[in-house]
């Protein structure tokens, strides 16, 4: 006798139920695991990945998924100054244009004659 689409529906709701609860029982294994390495070996949150750290990829809030924290190089890498002038100013090109800049600009220079 063939299924009805009803009777294969009922099915898969059934069959996701049996996988939501291995895979709860299974998680429940690692995680004891998890926490006994954790207890043995000392590992901090930092270790870990979790709270400050070096630069090392955090979870997202995206099931599964990384993305790289912010690191001091990256940061100083934004502050790099973009333009200079011959007085030693320096602008990164963030944010508002400094009067130098705009100066230099009404005097007939280009921005890229600043570019540092």
């Amino acid at each position: 006798m063939a299924k009805t689409f009803l009777q294969v529906q009922n099915q898969i709701a059934q069959l996701q139920r049996q996988a939501d609860q291995l895979r709860k029982k299974e998680a429940d294994g690692v995680l004891s695991r998890i926490k006994e390495a954790i207890s043995v070996y000392g590992f901090t949150a930092e270790e870990l990945g979790f709270g400050k750290g070096r630069g090392k990829a955090v979870m997202s809030k995206e099931k599964g998924t990384r993305k790289p924290q912010k690191t001091k190089k990256t940061i100083a890498a934004a502050r790099v100054p973009k333009y200079k002038d011959d007085q030693g100013n320096v602008w990164s090109g963030r944010g508002p244009r400094p009067l130098w800049f705009k100066a230099a600009l009404e005097a007939g220079k280009l921005a890229e004659d600043l570019l540092a």
